[in-house]
């Protein structure tokens, strides 16, 4: 190690340490922007992000919006991860200027978007970088600001239900207020393009990173109140990061769980996306049913999951969430449908026997069962009709999979959903239904084959078993077989008695 590392690794420490004991001897973090307090500056020789860390697109954002003379920082999570030392997903933009200006300065790169938080997405071919207004405290009276383009302006509000969820939080405000209008410290770090420096106004952000953990701003209870997707939001980012949630962040987590009822079940799709997608899906299932969050995402699952198969525990939801964690890993692409095939299986399976019970064929229970199924998780979350077209796709094909004789397998095997259906297989394989082992193993035999080995292949499969045809009843009634005979004279012959 050369002595500029060593010089640079010691210095990096001595900071952390010193910023650890200036915050273990400050008053208390306040939680209102009525208490500002000057930040913590990390300058650029003290933190090891660096402008070719940064996304293209964002930069193209970032300095547009400096050279019209308004302030612009890069915010949240994108911050966080390069602190980290890990790749960010998308690169976020904060500033001073209102969402018409941002407007105003892009042009036809920039849409507005959002009622609740009004927000301006700018685009630069694929790219879109999201640019939000910094966000200011309440206020007596909605502002109204004008027109902006012959249009009526946004008026300026916030506005609470009686549980205290947030419904709409349009106040523009200052760098110090937008702050406390963030969820967690580590997510209210801000990169500023003038000097390259990171400002922590919370004065525990950087520490928490150091820390590993996942600390709320502000009162917990309340700031779940007002957005009740932040407990998922907390397990998220603890499974993500490796992180322990903070105490006070944790205690009111199981209590106010049932608030998730309260989100609209659009939203739900795309948090329940972003949990599951994330690369360590186990670790946010886990997480979940510790906090009992997980039962309001998929309640018929977690009723399904409170009993054992067998005497074992049921496997296929872990499995399934293994095999996406690995193709995530693999830069692979995942499908939303595959994913709440395996959550809502076993409950279409429970379903489709009780209908069976009941005198339904097969067939129709299992079309009920899943229509019924798909309809009371929408209710959770609301699920596009091109992915529960899909998982009915997928679920129909495990009973077809198994008639693979003659041509069966070769058209099975050209379906738009043939490959799910087979990952699926084998998650049930996995999650212990070693009945269906031979016919996995036949399908992954069957793929590897040429075209012309598949047709031999299939060949040697023993014929299925034909439904030998009922025999025709015989027609025992004389006077209706006399009359299919065209004998319809009434003199016609009768059977004599033998007296």
């Amino acid at each position: 190690m050369s002595l500029r590392s060593l010089w640079q690794i010691t210095t990096k420490s001595m900071h952390s340490f010193i910023r650890k004991i200036s915050a273990f001897f400050s008053n208390s973090t306040p939680q209102s922007s009525e208490d500002h307090q000057a930040p913590i500056v990390l300058s650029r020789d003290e933190h090891n992000i660096s402008r070719s860390d940064l996304d293209k697109s964002a930069l193209d954002v970032l300095y547009p919006l400096k050279r019209a003379g308004y302030d612009s920082y890069l915010v949240g999570g994108c911050v966080r991860d390069l602190l980290l030392g890990l790749e960010p997903k998308d690169f976020d933009v904060v500033t001073n200027a209102e969402p018409e200006q941002v407007k105003k300065v892009f042009q036809r790169r920039c849409r507005l978007i959002g009622r609740r938080f009004r927000l301006a997405h700018v685009r630069f071919g694929r790219d879109m970088i999201e640019v939000a207004t910094f966000r200011g405290q309440d206020s007596d009276k909605p502002k109204e600001r004008g027109t902006f383009f012959g249009r009526k302006k946004f008026a300026q509000k916030r506005e609470v239900d009686e549980s205290g969820r947030l419904l709409q939080d349009n106040i523009y405000g200052t760098i110090e207020e937008d702050v406390w209008r963030r969820d967690f410290t580590v997510n209210a770090l801000y990169y500023s393009i003038k000097d390259f420096s990171i400002l922590d106004y919370t004065h525990q952000g950087i520490n928490d990173i150091d820390d590993g953990l996942i600390r709320l701003i502000g009162d917990p209870e309340t700031r779940y109140r007002e957005d009740p997707v932040r407990m998922i939001r907390a397990v998220r980012f603890a499974a993500k990061l490796g992180f322990q949630i903070e105490k006070k962040t944790e205690k009111p987590i199981s209590e106010l769980a049932p608030l998730l009822q309260d989100v609209s079940n659009a939203r739900m799709f795309e948090e329940v996306l972003k949990l599951f997608h994330s690369g360590v899906a186990v670790q946010v299932f886990e997480k979940l049913r510790h906090y009992h969050l997980f039962e309001h995402l998929f309640p018929q699952t977690e009723e399904i999951l409170a009993t054992e198969s067998e005497g074992f525990p049921r496997m296929l939801v872990i499995e399934a969430l293994k095999s996406t964690d690995e193709r995530i890993r693999s830069g692979k692409s995942v499908n939303p449908a595959f994913l709440f095939s395996a959550m809502l299986w076993e409950p279409m399976q429970k379903r489709k026997q009780e209908l069976m019970d009941q005198g339904e064929v097969h067939q129709n229970a299992m079309f009920t069962a899943a229509n019924e199924v798909i309809e009371k998780q929408i209710a959770q979350t609301a699920i596009p009709k091109r992915f529960t077209a899909q998982i009915r796709e997928i679920w129909s094909l495990q009973y077809r999979l198994p008639k693979r004789n003659g041509d069966k397998a070769k058209k099975l095997l050209e379906h738009n959903r043939f490959r799910a259906a087979y990952d699926f297989l084998g998650i049930r394989v996995a999650a212990g239904e070693t009945s269906e082992q031979h016919l996995f193993d036949w399908w992954t035999e069957y793929q590897e084959k040429t075209p012309v080995e598949r047709v031999a292949f299939a060949s040697d499969l023993k014929p299925e078993r034909k439904r030998k045809r009922r025999p025709q009843r015989r027609n025992r009634n004389f006077y209706r077989k006399r009359s299919q005979n065209g004998d319809h004279s009434g003199n016609a012959s009768l059977p004599q008695n033998d007296s």
